[in-house]
Formats: C-alpha cells, sequence, structure tokens
C-alpha cells in the first residue's frame, strides 16, 4: 500500500507540475525537482531510496527510446561528425580534464575515483535539454547535435565509469582490455536493440497472421520493445542504454508500423506521447526526492574551513569546469573543421561564439549521472570503505542542479534568434 501510495502522489504532482509550467514560468524540469524536494524536505516529507538498477530499467529505455524514435534521422546521419565528435571524443576528454581538476580541487578524492566521478558526469541528459529548451527558439542543427550526442553518450561514458570503479576495487587497470570492452558494449548494443526490434516486428505479423487481435495487444508490444532491448544487451554485458536508443532510431525506417493496424498506430503514438511526459516528470520528481537527504549530508571534506560556502562554491566550479571543458572541445573541433575545409578547397561552416557557447551551456547532467554515481558499491573488497562515495555523491547532484540552473537561465537567451551555420538566413525570424 506504501508504495502504491507514493506512485500515485509522484503522478498526482507530475500533473500539477505541467499545470503550473505555463503561469510560474519557470523550465519544467526545475519545477519538478522543485516540487520533489518539497515534498521531501520536511520532518515528516516522502523519503525513498533509489535501487540504481531499478531507476535504469524502468525510467532509462523507454526515455531514450521515445527520443531516438521522434529524432530526425536524416539530420542525425548528416550530423554524425560532430555527434561522434562530441559523444565519443568529448567524453574522453572530460574524463582526463574534469578527473585531474577534481582531484587538484580536493585532494582527498582518489585520483581514480575522480576519474569515476568524471565518467558518470561526461553524459549529457537528452531528456532534460528538450524539456528545458523551446525547440522553436533553437537553431535546428545544434538541437540535432545536442540530441543526437545525449543518445549516445550514455554509453560511452557509463562503460568508463565502469572501468574507473573496476580499477578503484582492484587496483589496476589494463587500456587494452578496457578498449576491447568498451568495443564490445558499443557492438553488442546496438546488434541487441536490432535484434529485439526483429523479435517485436515478427510478434506482430504473428498476431495479424492470427487475426482479431486486440489493438491494445498490439500497442503492449512497441511498449515492451525497449525494456526488451535493454535487458537483453544488459545479460550478455553489454550496453543497454545503446540497444534502446538503437531500437528506438531503427523503429521508424523498419517498416514495423506495417504491421500495425491502424487503430493500434493511433493508439501507440499517443500513448508514447503520454508515457514521455509522465517518466519524464516523475524522473525529476525523485531526483528532488534525494536532494535534501544528500545536501544535508554535506561532506567534512567540503565543509572544513566554510561549511555552508565550501560546498557552494565548489560544486559552482566543477559545473563552470565542464562547460569550460566543453566550450574548448567544441572551439577546438571547430579549427579543425575549418582547416580540413581549406585543405579539401571546400567552404567551411564554422560555429559562431554564440552557438559555441550554446553548446557548451546545454551539456546538463541528469538522470544518467545519478543512477550511475548511486551505484557505486559501498566497500571495497578488504572490507573498507569505498573512498570517498559520500563525496562524489554530493559533487554530482550539485553538478546535475547547477548545470540544470545554468541552462535554464543562459541557453534561452544564448541562443535565441541565433542563426546556425548552413541553415538559410530567414531560419531565425521563422523560429521567432
Amino acid at each position: 500500500m506504501h508504495v502504491a501510495m507514493f506512485i500515485l502522489v509522484v503522478l498526482i504532482f507530475v500533473a500539477v507540475s505541467g499545470a503550473l509550467v505555463r503561469p510560474v514560468r519557470v523550465p519544467l524540469p526545475v519545477l519538478q525537482i522543485a516540487i520533489g524536494a518539497a515534498l521531501a524536505w520536511p520532518v515528516r516529507g516522502m523519503h525513498v531510496e533509489i535501487d540504481p538498477e531499478l531507476f535504469l530499467l524502468v525510467f532509462i529505455p523507454p526515455l531514450l527510446f521515445s527520443d531516438a524514435y521522434g529524432a530526425p534521422k536524416r539530420e542525425l546521419i548528416a550530423l554524425r561528425g560532430p555527434i561522434l565528435d562530441l559523444a565519443i571524443g568529448l567524453v574522453f576528454f572530460t574524463i582526463v580534464g574534469f578527473g585531474y581538476a577534481l582531484h587538484w580541487l580536493v585532494p582527498s578524492i582518489p585520483l581514480v575515483v575522480a576519474f569515476a566521478l568524471a565518467a558518470v558526469l561526461s553524459p549529457t541528459d537528452a531528456v532534460a535539454v528538450s524539456s528545458i529548451v523551446d525547440k522553436s527558439l533553437v537553431p535546428a542543427r545544434l538541437m540535432h547535435i545536442l540530441e543526437g550526442e545525449a543518445l549516445l553518450n550514455d554509453a560511452s561514458g557509463l562503460v568508463m565509469f565502469r572501468f574507473a570503479v573496476a580499477a578503484a576495487l582492484t587496483g589496476s587497470f589494463s587500456f587494452v582490455a578496457a578498449s576491447v570492452t568498451f568495443l564490445y558494449a558499443v557492438v553488442a548494443g546496438i546488434l541487441a536493440g536490432m535484434a529485439a526490434l526483429f523479435v517485436a516486428a515478427k510478434v506482430l505479423q504473428l498476431l495479424n497472421r492470427i487475426g482479431g487481435v486486440p489493438a491494445e495487444a498490439q500497442v503492449l508490444v512497441m511498449v515492451l520493445l525497449p525494456f526488451i532491448a535493454y535487458l537483453g544487451a544488459e545479460n550478455v554485458g553489454a550496453s543497454g542504454i545503446l540497444a534502446a536508443v538503437t531500437a528506438g532510431v531503427l523503429t521508424g525506417g523498419s517498416g514495423i508500423f506495417r504491421f500495425l493496424g491502424v487503430s493500434a498506430r493511433i493508439q501507440t503514438v499517443s500513448l508514447w506521447t503520454t508515457l514521455s511526459f509522465v517518466f519524464n516528470g516523475a524522473l525529476f520528481i525523485l531526483l528532488g526526492l534525494q536532494l535534501p537527504e544528500i545536501i544535508g549530508n554535506v561532506p567534512p571534506e567540503l565543509g572544513s574551513r566554510y561549511p555552508v560556502i565550501q560546498p557552494i562554491a565548489t560544486v559552482v566550479a566543477l559545473t563552470l569546469c565542464l562547460i569550460g571543458l566543453r566550450f574548448l572541445w567544441i572551439w577546438v573541433g571547430d579549427i579543425a573543421t575549418r582547416v580540413s575545409a581549406r585543405l579539401r578547397e571546400q567552404k567551411a561552416e564554422p560555429f559562431g561564439l554564440r552557438v559555441r557557447i550554446a553548446g557548451s551551456v546545454a551539456g546538463v547532467r541528469g538522470a544518467i549521472t545519478l543512477a550511475g554515481i548511486l551505484s557505486l558499491p559501498l566497500a571495497m573488497p578488504n572490507g573498507s570503505p569505498f573512498p570517498a562515495r559520500d563525496v562524489v555523491i554530493f559533487l554530482a547532484a550539485g553538478v546535475i542542479i547547477c548545470s540544470l540552473l545554468i541552462a535554464s537561465l543562459a541557453l534561452p537567451k544564448v541562443a535565441r534568434g541565433r542563426v546556425a551555420p548552413g541553415e538559410a538566413p530567414g531560419a531565425a525570424e521563422e523560429r521567432l
């Protein structure tokens, strides 16, 4: 009964947040996090312990599948270069740069644990970016790159996070073994997503042959598809996140909808729209529910001199460090694009300063980061506590909130009315 009441309360406040977002004029994710924090803050407030694996299974596959299905396939293929550059190259650059910066700023955190936090902070949140930014105000090319990056960098970031945690537990790290495992996780994850889509298509085809099957049964197959892809990949040691994304990207062009009746197609689209809103809202409310407990237990390492100012300053500095690393990577990539275009005697389309800033600020962290950092082991193999576990959990939660706030305030203003490279001159006016 307690669990049922908790779910009911969360769903009620998801609906309330949807009604309040327009009069309050606050980005929906920020409003939902505030509601969650308000529900948990009082002494008699709601408190819930999140199982990271269950959290990932319930929320991440359907949300990423929905985003991947709705993503424009032609644009993602056309922009595969900058998307892969951010989804893979920037992840490794962030792990190295942020890891050393964190270890220097908070010396009590071992370097390998700092790399683990950097790895789990490297994935951006496609759901949060889409919720914060009005797509009609942001250059389409920039939005496609951000969404494509967020769909793919979860796999690379979480795989490297697992390597860093394993290195912290065992005290050893093999670059060759890590590279092979990373390639296996990516390739097997993609194949698992394709296999799940193939199985779903065959099931729908069988239901069609039987005849007289209710449309709701066909819709249920489509709802189960991302979960099947995720669990299938995770059971073979691959990336379940990448499997769910692959299934979503390929669903639109695979022809699977021809096995659905007209009624089933309409219900599927409508149901996914509703589920996306509900799961998205519940996710941010749950994030807000975790905040009072995390913030209330400030690790002594972060508040030894100034109990209030020092933790806040550390979180802000680390968030700005992440934004700075993104800006540097985008800027260097922009220069490389111009040099490559000149060597090929082609016309370059570099990003302007405002687009670079917008792309840097849009690196919002969210659900993947929270679930990943909460999955840190409690103890080492010898029984001693995992080093700096409370510190990195506090910092991860702080960076999530800080990145959301900065993006919510700055991104709409920076990106508003901006024409991205390759757009028609009237594109900004049309968006406005």
